[in-house]
């Protein structure tokens, strides 16, 4: 059982960025007929995303995100001592887009970077590295990024995904404290590499570096495996957070999910006796962004803050992999949260080699 505590992190802010282009699932849409349009809306509960163009990464909507996040917490690029960027859309095989950010952002070559390779998972497990990070005496101060374009590698034909996905960026800044001055925070973290067919893109790699064939440089999915897998495994992972920290169910404010379709987070929330007043959704308005929906959500989805105590959030992600975790913190009442929309860039500004973004 992957279940650990950490003690003496605290969240210093959360902000979240997605592309200044949103698209309209039932007026926009031209691959499908208006009424196959509408059995997708309605099943998955997606009426617009925010989609990047060709010249907007992963990094662009994380470096928009970590701007305004270091603006609005006022910390000194000096003082950062570690990055973590989550991510399944790099913008290079290698460098790792963390060292990018940490050029962009003119971080100090005493900061650890370093890239986490999980998708629908990751924010979980990115918090539960940065938390692990800052137990060090060394490290007093950690960026988190997580961010992910799946509309650039979903076919545009393909049903199964196609009016699902929307774009998204974040950065959280995840800062020591004393050990008596914080709650616990909780992480269980799983892993079942049997179904490592059921979300995948097939070319690209070095497994089958150029593909002829168009189809394997799209993902596919299985849907029916992804649905099995996410009934099966999610509501007990709920059960073994909660009984790993001892508190009762409702004792939690909001249960954050991966913004996966809206099919099967009521399934969820049924098997786990969620109202729909703790479970907040932001998917109908961006889609399902992947791993950086939980952030997302954080920011966009209503959570309605007390200025006298810290909200307790359970969060969860699962998915490609196929991996879930979970992670149960607490979010203080200063807490810095922000949203921001990223235009854009015009091809002579999308950069080819990590120079500084404008």
């Amino acid at each position: 059982m992957a279940v650990s505590q950490t003690r003496g992190a605290r969240i210093r802010g959360i902000v979240s960025s997605v592309p200044s282009r949103r698209f309209d699932n039932r007026t926009d849409t031209t691959a499908f007929p208006p009424d196959e349009v509408e059995k997708v809306v309605r099943m998955a509960g997606v009426k617009s995303r925010h989609v990047a163009g060709d010249n907007l990464c992963s990094s662009d909507l994380c470096l928009a995100a970590g701007r305004e996040l270091l603006r609005q917490i006022d910390w000194a690029p000096a003082t950062i001592d570690a990055v973590i960027c989550v991510t399944q859309t790099p913008d290079y095989l290698l460098p790792s887009t963390s060292c990018l950010l940490h050029r962009w952002l003119e971080l100090p070559d005493t900061c650890a970077a370093l890239d986490v390779g999980l998708g629908c998972s990751g924010y979980p497990y990115g918090l539960w590295l940065a938390a692990m990070m800052v137990q060090n005496p060394g490290i007093r101060r950690v960026l988190l990024f997580h961010g992910e374009t799946p509309t650039r590698f979903s076919d545009e034909g393909d049903r199964a995904v196609a009016l699902l996905f929307g774009d998204a960026g974040s950065a959280t800044a995840v800062e020591a404290v004393p050990a008596d001055a914080a709650n616990p925070w909780w992480f269980s973290l799983h892993t079942d590499g049997t179904g490592w067919r059921d979300l995948i893109i097939e070319g690209g790699g070095f497994r089958s570096r150029f593909p002829t064939r168009r189809r394997d440089h799209f993902v596919t999915m299985e849907g029916a495996n992804v649905f099995n897998f996410t009934i099966q495994r999610v509501p007990p992972l709920i059960r073994e957070t909660l009984a790993a920290s001892g508190l009762p169910q409702d004792k939690i404010d909001y249960f954050v999910f991966h913004q996966s379709n809206r099919f099967i987070m009521k399934h969820l929330a049924k098997k786990a006796a969620i109202t729909d007043d703790r479970m907040p959704s932001t998917i109908e308005t961006f889609g399902s962004a992947g791993g950086p929906s939980v952030p997302l959500t954080i920011t966009r989805g209503g959570l309605v803050r007390p200025t006298h105590r810290p909200l307790t959030l359970m969060l969860l992600g699962y998915g490609v992999g196929l991996s879930w975790g979970s992670a149960l913190i607490d979010l203080g009442p200063d807490a810095c949260l922000g949203h921001v929309e990223v235009p854009e860039p015009k091809p002579a500004e999308a950069a080819s080699s990590p120079e500084p973004r404008p």
